[in-house]
């Protein structure tokens, strides 16, 4: 299944048939946007452009509360969001927002988090280009 150093899609998802369902959605919608580096970790699976602007990984249940079949999506700004999806979001370095945001089911991908994962995937982007 996952072995240190060679991690799978399958084996980050075993158990989880749902949230691999939502987690392909994404990186559909993702890779439509532009061509993408994908790398999948241990505990994350991470989306680039030149540099990284997304994250998945799996809720830890047993401390936040959240459903099993959730994902957690992170990702980079420039800009801190005010919507109350957003779980958390800090400024690690100035001017560069972490939001993190809880996805339950297909429609929490909406419009708005569409719009937030393309200004990141742009961010990104523009980020390679200038480093």
């Amino acid at each position: 299944m996952k072995t240190p150093g060679n991690w799978t899609l399958e084996g980050f998802f075993f158990g989880r048939p749902q949230a691999f369902r939502l987690f392909c959605m994404l990186k559909e919608f993702i890779e439509s946007i532009g061509p993408v580096q994908l790398e999948v970790m241990k505990t994350q699976i991470s989306f680039g452009a030149g540099t990284k602007f997304a994250w998945v990984w799996l809720p830890q249940t047993w401390i936040k509360k959240c459903p099993d079949n959730s994902i957690t999506l992170t990702f980079n700004l420039n800009h801190r969001l005010s919507d109350e999806r957003i779980k958390t979001s800090v400024e690690p370095r100035p001017g560069r927002w972490t939001h993190h945001i809880i996805l339950e089911k297909e429609a929490d991908l909406d419009d708005s988090v569409k719009k937030w994962i393309r200004e990141a995937y742009t961010l990104a982007c523009i980020r390679r280009i200038t480093s």
